[in-house]
């Protein structure tokens, strides 16, 4: 009986035995020893935040040195920088720089409006426009000549916003956020003539010859007499509905007239009559960012000797041929502010928060300096990030303005870091330089000066 006994036990014995040789063998796999690859490690969004640096550093290497152009005392900066006529290259301007005056000149950045555009500097005189419709004339020594609000008829200044601003002779042209264009006296700010653009004007003018040239809508050109504010002709691009706040300036050179659309389309046209010319795009983007989806051209257009260069946010910088419109070379860099070529190389502060310098002869990139970015540098918090204004070129090292609160300067060789200096609020302009001098509007609505 207890042999029987043994023998009918023995079944599940074996099974337990079974188990657990199947349970040893699974947990041996499992305990297989993890192949680890070599190499740094880095979070996955690494790549949306900073650049690969190894062909950088190659590249740097090899074109580090270069030959800026002498330093002039400028006294105006009365226009845009984007047509060569009224670009100072290579300002003169102090290495060691103070706020010497500040000055409000309405309101600044809120919820619903912005401040976008730069000063100009003409006859001792600092025209600024506030984030609704407020023009203000401040003397170059820090004193408010006059102020006044440029409405539509029948509109209040809370319904629009941006605008940009230009000078030519005795006359300051306003473009509006509330669709309209008008010229005033620079002395007094006395209304010379107003006409309606049908459409918002939130970018800059620019004035040649005897025409404003100006971007309405993001989608339309336009050309004005410059005496009576008369339509002399329009031209007309795709519509984008993704645009940014701010049209570029249209560019003037060798007869032609560059303007820059939403769409990211640039036509050239005849300067007299608007045939056009050419057509290029500033198209592309950078995978893995919501921005790549907006092509609007937010590196706004720059023209040197016979190049035109120019950028989106969504990770393209191109340089074109300003006769032909031919593309001369495609960066993989985006481009906010200005595209600002000087001295064989292109500065611009790129979609990733960068200071890039790029060969102007092919678009390589050179080096690259990261500029604060995330306001909240934390994986669940990264939403907002820092504002940077520039580059501007001037006194021998290239200047950025925040709106952390910082002006920054750093060497055009090599990328680094040369200074800081304080701006009470932070920035909401470029900087711009005129009778060694540099003045910038902050966020809170304050013209200030540096010198």
């Amino acid at each position: 009986m207890q042999k029987t006994h043994a023998r009918q036990r023995m079944p599940g014995l074996m099974r337990f035995v079974g188990l657990g040789l199947v349970s040893t063998i699974f947990l041996g796999a499992c305990q297989e020893r993890e192949l680890i690859l070599p190499g740094k490690r880095e979070p996955i969004t690494a790549v949306l935040s900073s650049a690969p640096t190894a062909e950088a550093d190659a590249v740097a290497d090899a074109a580090r040195d270069i030959a800026l152009p002498a330093q002039v005392a400028n006294a105006n900066a009365p226009q845009g920088i984007g047509t060569q006529t009224f670009r100072t290259d290579h300002p003169r301007l102090s290495t060691a720089l103070s706020a010497i005056w500040s000055v409000n000149i309405g309101d600044g950045d809120s919820r619903k409006h912005r401040i976008v555009a730069d000063p100009v500097v003409a006859d001792g005189r600092v025209f600024t426009l506030d984030a609704k419709t407020t023009v203000t004339a401040v003397s170059t020594g820090g004193q408010v000549i006059w102020q006044r609000a440029v409405n539509a008829d029948g509109a209040s200044e809370d319904d629009g916003t941006g605008g940009g601003l230009a000078v030519d002779g005795d006359v300051l042209y306003v473009s509006t956020g509330l669709g309209t264009l008008t010229a005033l006296e620079a002395a007094t700010g006395r209304t010379i003539w107003t006409q309606d653009l049908n459409a918002t004007a939130s970018g800059r003018p620019t004035v040649s010859g005897d025409l404003v040239y100006i971007v309405a809508g993001d989608n339309t050109g336009w050309a004005l007499n410059k005496s009576n504010g008369r339509i002399e002709w329009q031209i007309s691009s795709s519509e984008s509905a993704t645009n940014v706040l701010g049209a570029p300036a249209p560019i003037v050179t060798n007869g032609l007239t560059v303007f820059a659309f939403g769409s990211g389309e640039m036509q050239a046209v005849f300067s007299r009559g608007g045939l056009r010319r050419w057509d290029a795009s500033v198209l592309g983007g950078r995978s893995g960012r919501a921005l790549a989806r907006i092509n609007d051209v937010t590196g706004r257009p720059v023209v040197a000797d016979g190049v035109i260069y120019a950028g989106n946010q969504a990770g393209r910088t191109v340089a074109v041929d300003a006769g032909s419109g031919n593309r001369i070379w495609t960066a993989s860099e985006g481009a906010f502010g200005t595209v600002l070529p000087v001295a064989g190389s292109v500065f611009i502060i790129s979609d990733r928060n960068e200071l890039v310098r790029l060969s102007a002869e092919d678009g390589t990139r050179v080096w690259g300096t990261d500029l604060p970015n995330f306001i909240k540098d934390r994986p669940l918090q990264r939403a907002e990030i820092f504002a940077h204004h520039g580059p501007v070129l001037a006194g021998g090292r290239l200047l950025v303005a925040s709106s952390d609160g910082v002006l920054r300067s750093f060497d055009p060789v090599s990328g680094g870091l040369t200074g800081t200096f304080d701006i009470a609020g932070g920035a909401t302009t470029a900087p711009v330089v005129a009778g060694q001098t540099l003045y910038l509007v902050t966020r809170k609505g304050n013209l200030v000066a540096y010198r």
